[in-house]
């Protein structure tokens, strides 16, 4: 097990979690430097996501940041949505390429300064929440992620909940999502992901770290900004891959 991919593994936890994401897209392409192979790779992401995302949400639980009445709606419509999304074929450029010029524009719009004043957040009706849960779930099944990515810029920028309300509220929805995804994976492949527990540990103190300066330490327009900037990543590795 290289000493670097623990570190890289380290630093993608604490930067992800900051802002209540998992991290998976970050691990796959560390683990692509690797010899590991295609399903190992994303089985072993798809449990660091678990483990970032559960202490993640645990935090910022404890910061009394969560709000179940608000995050149950969005993940009753995005299950199914995302099991259905999974079974359908798209062309993957075209794919990325309007996800990148979406993300961007998210991105963009975090990062710029908040008005004095309109800060003002309510949260959505619930018919309106589960539809955009089906949205996202059906988007985040086409693509293969936990679907935090497309959560978190539209409910900020929807203005549904303060930044780090829809931190914990991304951290539980990728939480799910995971663990449902680790669920379908044969056993085989989970004991070969077993093997590599240490990059699980890296993933876990990334995790607390970055889960505890994002819940107690760091404002909302900081928040924002940090959002942007995983928002840019993404892009990144959309357009360059």
């Amino acid at each position: 097990m290289s000493v670097a991919l623990a570190v890289g593994v380290f630093f993608v936890a604490l930067a992800y979690s900051l802002v209540g994401h998992g991290g998976a897209s970050g691990y796959l392409a560390l683990l692509a430097f690797t010899s590991v192979d295609q399903k190992t790779a994303s089985t072993t992401a798809l449990g660091l996501n678990l483990v970032v995302a559960g202490v993640t949400f645990f935090t910022f639980r404890r910061a009394k940041h969560f709000s179940w009445p608000l995050v149950w709606p969005f993940l009753v419509g995005s299950v199914p949505f995302a099991f259905l999304g999974g079974s359908l074929k798209m062309e993957s450029r075209v794919q990325s390429w309007i996800l990148a010029a979406t993300l961007t524009y998210a991105a963009v719009a975090l990062v710029l300064p908040v008005k004095a004043g309109t800060e003002e957040t309510r949260p959505p009706h619930r018919g309106i929440a589960i539809a955009t849960g089906a949205g996202i779930g059906l988007l985040s099944g086409i693509v293969g992620v936990g679907g935090g990515i497309f959560l978190s810029p539209v409910m900020i920028l929807a203005k549904w909940a303060k930044p780090h309300v829809v931190a914990s509220a991304s951290a539980v929805f990728i939480f799910a999502n995971s663990f449902a995804g680790l669920l379908a994976r044969p056993p085989r492949h989970l004991a070969d992901a077993a093997a590599y527990w240490p990059l699980i540990l890296a993933g876990l103190v990334g995790a607390v770290a970055g889960s505890y300066v994002g819940a107690f330490k760091t404002s909302g327009p900081v928040m924002r900004r940090a959002l942007g900037a995983v928002l840019l990543v993404a892009v990144w590795k959309l357009v360059v891959k």
